[in-house]
């Protein structure tokens, strides 16, 4: 039996909890696309890496998620916050197919932390 969108997602959460990409890339499909201001990567190799950046530039963030869910899409709005940098204004999109993540958006802007 597939996994609902909202399984995959929360399943995404928590693999991106544990910061490693191997096992967070494993909730795409083989074809995934992950698409963002600076390109697209494919698959289990390029989704490691535009995730990786993002966790890079955010890393221990303290995450502010509000998802909305339509079928077999969901529009993420989101913030993060490090000690030295936020993200006010991120936005991804995500795709669903076979209870894995298909197509993937992302869009933010970094700057750095206000006090």
């Amino acid at each position: 039996m597939s996994r609902t969108p909202q399984e995959v997602f929360a399943d995404h959460g928590t693999r991106l909890g544990t910061g490693d990409l191997d096992l967070i890339s494993q909730n795409h499909t083989e074809d995934a696309v992950f698409l963002t201001p600076e390109g697209t990567l494919t698959g289990h190799e390029g989704v490691p890496r535009g995730i990786g950046k993002l966790l890079a530039d955010l890393p221990d963030a303290e995450w502010q998620l509000t998802p909305i869910f339509a079928g077999n899409v969901l529009l993420l709005q989101w913030t993060a916050a490090t000690g030295t940098h936020e993200v006010t204004d991120g936005v991804d999109t995500f795709v669903f197919r076979d209870g894995l993540i298909s197509a993937q958006t992302v869009r933010h802007t970094l700057t750095p932390r206000t006090a």
